[in-house]
């Protein structure tokens, strides 16, 4: 009797700390990566925490980047050519503005945030998806770096659903600045997406494992260009605090009124820090990443990694790498960044195109025809290599502030930088009637100095 009686008390209290027990194991197994330290990872956060507290349904988010350049080569009209993140030499230039935040509400959840400066011209001249149809998708979205809502499902460690527009993460680098060890990125990340428009699904079947899904419009394109949507997806594994590896893969038409043309592109990164003693006030840190990029277009009159024949049309391919090491001193206030990359791109169909005199503007009907009266070709079988290295020093007191200081050197197999004559005008005003024989002056390489204050809350 006295058995049964112990029998039923420990039955009894197991029934009571139940809740408990179950309040533990979901304590115990959290969020996806949330014991993983990212701070480190080129094109991440590297906060520890939000200076907003106890904010239960909405997280907000401010970012600002300011930036002065001085590029050696001087043009007359102060342009910066084939960069998405500056836009004006030898000015003080806020490049963006950011602000906005995440919603949470019982599964429900949401994103935006706002985008102002110089960014919210540079980034969506280089889509063209706008000029077909009608009402302005260039204008209508400038202003939003990104802005998507979905839905949390408890499944795993978790599925979200969202729609709208989102990060790309192609290219490593982030879209904020103040996320990349690097300010100028190289051309890997510069050639590719810094936005998707459509949904995806983030599935994280394991607390280090995420599998994304995508279905968008296309290659950093606010509408489409052709009847196919673009497909693709993310995965990225980080077993621990010290590793990463990710790979990106993209398929859809992104040549306009050239449905034939497919478009393939894959991604891959790895990131390792390879030291770590964030209290010395010597040398606290060292890691490095490298990206890999491989895709090309077949089809339409064009053929992948081959030249074809007059059928099939000429070889249209992406290569690129890109390495970049970084070192943290004094407890992680200083860094010293280093690195470079180089792309091959024949048909240029993912070269930023340098601009011209900004009239007339681009024939919607002719996808090979860029902004000003003297476009750079990007014909299939035009020939366009390019390679760069920059080396910057950071300094920073706190985790909402960057002061960063950098060189950068880049150059490329044709004539694609501004030059002294630069490429507006020959006097280098917009309003200035042409000179007949005026072309833009475009060069091989340029070398520039840039200045950043890169704020974060």
């Amino acid at each position: 009797m006295k058995k049964i009686t112990r029998v039923v008390l420990i039955m009894g209290m197991i029934a009571g700390l139940s809740p408990f027990i179950n309040t533990v194991a979901a304590q115990q197994k959290g969020e996806p990566f949330d014991d993983v330290d990212a701070s480190w990872q080129n094109g991440n956060d590297r906060r520890d925490s939000s200076v907003f507290k106890n904010m239960q349904y909405f997280m907000p988010s401010i970012l600002i980047d300011v930036n002065y350049t001085h590029s050696f080569n001087n043009p007359n009209d102060n342009t910066v050519i084939g960069s998405t993140a500056l836009a004006r030499n030898n000015e003080v230039q806020l490049s963006a503005l950011h602000f906005g935040g995440d919603f949470n509400y019982k599964g429900a959840r949401a994103r935006f945030m706002a985008q102002f400066g110089t960014r919210s011209i540079i980034v969506p001249r280089n889509d063209y998806s706008p000029y077909r149809g009608q009402y302005q998708l260039a204008n209508v979205y400038r202003y939003l770096s990104e802005a998507y809502a979905g839905y949390h499902i408890d499944k795993w460690y978790g599925i979200n659903i969202d729609a709208g527009m989102f990060m790309s993460y192609i290219g490593l680098n982030s879209y904020y600045q103040a996320e990349n060890w690097e300010y100028q990125a190289s051309f890997t990340s510069d050639n590719t997406p810094w936005f998707f428009n459509g949904v995806r699904i983030q599935i994280f079947p394991a607390k280090h494992l995420k599998i994304e899904p995508w279905i968008i419009n296309g290659w950093q394109s606010y509408g489409k260009f052709n009847s196919m949507p673009g497909i693709g997806g993310n995965i990225s594994w980080m077993p621990n605090s010290n590793f990463k590896v990710l790979t990106n893969n993209y398929y859809g038409t992104d040549a306009a009124g050239i449905p034939q043309r497919k478009r393939f592109h894959s991604d891959n990164s790895v990131l390792l820090r390879y030291h770590n003693k964030p209290s010395s006030n010597g040398i606290s840190r060292m890691a490095f990443s490298l990206t890999g990029d491989i895709g090309f277009e077949k089809g339409g009159g064009v053929n992948g990694f081959k030249n074809g024949d007059s059928a099939q049309g000429p070889a249209q391919y992406f290569l690129s790498a890109m390495l970049y090491n970084r070192v943290w001193f004094a407890k992680n206030k200083f860094a010293w960044t280093i690195g470079g990359g180089v792309m091959t791109n024949p048909g240029r169909y993912l070269v930023l195109y340098p601009t011209g005199q900004a009239s007339p503007l681009p024939d919607p009907n002719n996808p090979t025809q860029t902004e000003g009266a003297f476009p750079f070709s990007a014909a299939p079988g035009d020939k366009f290599t390019g390679w760069d290295y920059s080396t910057n020093a950071d300094w920073m007191p706190n985790q909402s502030i960057t002061f960063r200081r950098e060189y950068v050197h880049r150059a490329s197999n044709v004539p694609y930088f501004a030059g002294r004559g630069g490429v507006t005008s020959q006097t280098g005003y917009s309003t200035t009637p042409l000179d007949p024989n005026w072309r833009p002056d475009l060069v091989k390489s340029e070398s520039r100095i840039i200045m950043a204050i890169l704020f974060r809350l």
